[in-house]
């Protein structure tokens, strides 16, 4: 073979690459462009063209085949293993020629890898933490209230919030948004801006060193000892901060990423303290309730900023010592089951007889359609003789009974059940705060 011949040949080998590179962009595209067209002139047989044409639309036939089935294996997974998305992380997805694939659940990472080898394209896992977060898997809310959402977006839904000092689990980063799991076990995106990224090391010194809990409704740190002065930040019920020093009526305290300030003596009590307290009483849970009355109901809310029906309910329990889930849909399944209902509508004698202060009310609107069996959209607590505190609108005291002045037309037909939690602190998912794990110094 002549030398030609040879350059010749090599000079089809190489076309021959750069139409199939052009076809598997096209594949991916779902079109074949025309500059892939064009390079038929490079060849001596349009029978070479044809074979490639037909490998890039076999190509296509089999790739779209396999996304149609693994979205199907997805779905199927997930529901499986991951089913809540509020407490499992659960993406997949396709680019290019690749399957990618990340979760906080190892289980339904192993599943897809084990059921998916019949794919044609190569899969990739992630177990989620993200290693990429370089040993930065911790973090402590930064501000007075921090904002969770769907999306790391700021215009997504506003999904939850928490209160400055909160310790939270880092996941992933998405541009300048976190993937953050909170002591609840909720997970949500938060601004880089709202927390303060920890290795280990850090949390761990966060976690052993002295601090104060804000118990006053509503107030502010300064720069300085003085009411008058410049202040540093605002503070809400339930933040946590840690005790530097001590300044006359003032304690000298620091922020999670540093900032130092001075917050009232009056306004704060020491955290060590304020976790050993005995488990609350209703009593101790209405009086805490009984302080939002009028803070206006805010989708995701969870302070005396504004604060959703369930985030209403969580932070009156966390400021008495105790955590409990984050959602309604999530509440209604830990504590105690109470009795309040006869063939599926409410019984309001059985809820006089039955219910104590202090016991959680879940209602559902799909009762309000005629529906029985919905899932569970609002919740609120009981306070005695047919009273219950809710957010709807605002704060505010509502009645069970017909013909109450007070009687809430609108929520307590739609009541579906009652759970006694008070009784079952230390108990899965009802945790004081100075048993649970993340807030433990290590």
């Amino acid at each position: 073979m002549s030398e030609k011949m040879k350059a010749d040949r090599q000079k089809y080998i190489k076309n021959i690459v750069l139409l199939m590179k052009k076809c598997n962009n096209c594949i991916w595209e779902g079109k074949v462009s025309l500059d892939l067209l064009l390079l038929t002139k490079y060849f001596y047989s349009m029978r070479i063209v044809s074979l490639c044409l037909w490998m890039c639309l076999s190509i296509r036939v089999f790739a779209q085949q396999d996304t149609v089935a693994y979205r199907l294996l997805a779905q199927k997974i997930q529901k499986e293993y991951a089913p809540d998305k509020r407490s499992e992380f659960f993406q997949v997805d396709v680019k290019r020629d690749t399957i990618f694939l990340e979760s906080t659940s190892s289980a339904a990472l192993e599943a897809f890898e084990l059921n998916g080898t019949s794919f044609s394209l190569p899969i990739r896992t992630r177990l989620l933490p993200d290693e990429s977060l370089k040993g930065q898997g911790y973090a402590v809310s930064n501000l007075s209230v921090s904002n969770h959402r769907s999306l790391p977006q700021h215009g997504a839904e506003l999904m939850t919030q928490t209160l400055l000092g909160t310790p939270l689990q880092v996941l992933k980063r998405q541009g300048g948004f976190y993937l953050v799991r909170s002591p609840d076990g909720y997970l949500a995106w938060v601004d880089g801006g709202g927390i303060k990224l920890m290795d280990k090391i850090d949390f761990d010194h966060w976690q052993k060193a002295p601090k104060l809990v804000f118990t006053a409704d509503y107030g502010h740190a300064y720069q300085r000892p003085a009411p008058a002065e410049i202040r540093v930040s605002d503070l809400v019920a339930g933040n946590i901060l840690r005790r530097v020093g001590d300044a006359g009526f003032y304690y000298k305290v620091a922020f999670p990423d540093g900032r130092e300030a001075y917050v009232s003596k009056k306004d704060v009590q020491s955290y060590e303290k304020w976790v050993k307290k005995s488990n609350p009483q209703a009593k101790e849970l209405l009086e805490t309730a009984h302080r939002f009355l009028g803070v206006p109901y805010l989708w995701g809310g969870t302070s005396g900023k504004g604060m959703d029906c369930s985030g209403f309910t969580k932070t009156s329990f966390f400021l008495n010592g105790v955590i409990i889930p984050r959602d309604a849909s999530q509440q209604v399944l830990v504590g105690e089951p109470v009795d309040v209902m006869t063939k599926d509508s409410i019984d309001v004698q059985k809820c006089l007889n039955n219910l104590l202060p202090g016991d959680l009310l879940f209602f559902s609107a799909a009762k309000a359609r005629g529906l029985n069996g919905g899932r569970i959209t609002h919740t609120a607590i009981y306070i005695g003789h047919g009273d219950f505190i809710q957010a709807a609108g605002m704060v505010k005291i509502s009645s069970l009974i017909p013909g109450i002045e007070h009687y809430d037309s609108g929520q307590s037909p739609t009541l579906v059940g009652a759970r006694r939690l008070l009784t079952a602190i230390g108990r899965p998912g009802v945790s004081r705060v100075d048993q649970h794990q993340w807030y433990l110094a290590q």
